[in-house]
C-alpha cells in the first residue's frame, strides 16, 4: 500500500502593529480610536515590502482594532487581497488597566505578577494571560485550518504574539514575557502534521530565506 503524502506545512506569518503616540507610554488594550502615528504607517509600509519577499501569500488577517488594520492596509493594497478581521487576534482585554500610563503600572504590586508568574494573573474585570494564550492560539490553529499548505499574514498586538510564540515554541506561558516583539516585527510559525516550527521570532530585516531548518 501506498504511504499517504503529508501535507505542505502552512506558515503563518505573525506581525506586530506599527507605532502609535502612545506606544511605550500608555497600555492602549481594546481602546477605540487609537491610529498609527506617521512613523507606524512608515513602518507599516515596509513591512508590507518585507512580506512580499516571502513566498505566496494567500490570505490577510488583523485584529479588529484600527492600529492593526491599518497596519495590514498596505499590504492589502500591495497584494491585492482584502483583510478579513479576525476578533481571536485582538488585544488581551487590560480590564480596568486599559488606558493607564505605564510608569503608573510599574509602580503597582501586582506588575512583579505580570512580569513573573503572567499563568496567574487576571486583569481586574479584563481577561487572563492564559485566556489570551487559549483564544490567540485557537484563532491561529482555525486559520491555519482555512489555508492548509498555505501562508497569511496574521496581523496581531505584542503580547498575543508572544502568547502564541511561547506556545509554539513548548516554553510555558510564565516565561513569555521574555520574548520581545518590536512594532512592524514578524514572526513567523511554520505549522506541520508533526507540530510547529519556529522560523524566526521579532525580525525586522530580510524574510527572503524563511524555511524549516
Amino acid at each position: 500500500m501506498a504511504r499517504s503524502v503529508p501535507p505542505p506545512p502552512t506558515l503563518v506569518l505573525l506581525v506586530r502593529h506599527g507605532q502609535t503616540p502612545t506606544t511605550g507610554t500608555v497600555l492602549p488594550g481594546r481602546a477605540k480610536g487609537l491610529h498609527l502615528s506617521d512613523a507606524g504607517c512608515a513602518q507599516a509600509m515596509a513591512v508590507a515590502e518585507r512580506l512580499s519577499s516571502v513566498r505566496k501569500i494567500d490570505a490577510i488577517y488583523a485584529s479588529p482594532l484600527e492600529r492593526a488594520r491599518e497596519t495590514a492596509a498596505p499590504l492589502s493594497k500591495a497584494l491585492k487581497l482584502a483583510v478579513r478581521i479576525e476578533r481571536g487576534l485582538v488585544e488581551c482585554d487590560f480590564g480596568d488597566w486599559t488606558g493607564r500610563n505605564l510608569k503608573e503600572l510599574y509602580k503597582l504590586p501586582e506588575w512583579t505578577t505580570v512580569q513573573r508568574y503572567p499563568s496567574g494573573f487576571r486583569f481586574p474585570n479584563g481577561e487572563s494571560f492564559a485566556e489570551m494564550q487559549t483564544r490567540m492560539t485557537g484563532a491561529i490553529a482555525k486559520l491555519g485550518e482555512r489555508h492548509r499548505g498555505g501562508t497569511i499574514a496574521v496581523f496581531s498586538h505584542a503580547d498575543p504574539i508572544k502568547a502564541a510564540v511561547a506556545h509554539a515554541l513548548g516554553t510555558h506561558l510564565d516565561m513569555f514575557q521574555r520574548i520581545s516583539i518590536s512594532t512592524c516585527s514578524v514572526s513567523a510559525i511554520s505549522f506541520s502534521p508533526h507540530g510547529p516550527s519556529v522560523l524566526t521570532v521579532n525580525e525586522t530585516g530580510d524574510l527572503g530565506t524563511l524555511r524549516p531548518s
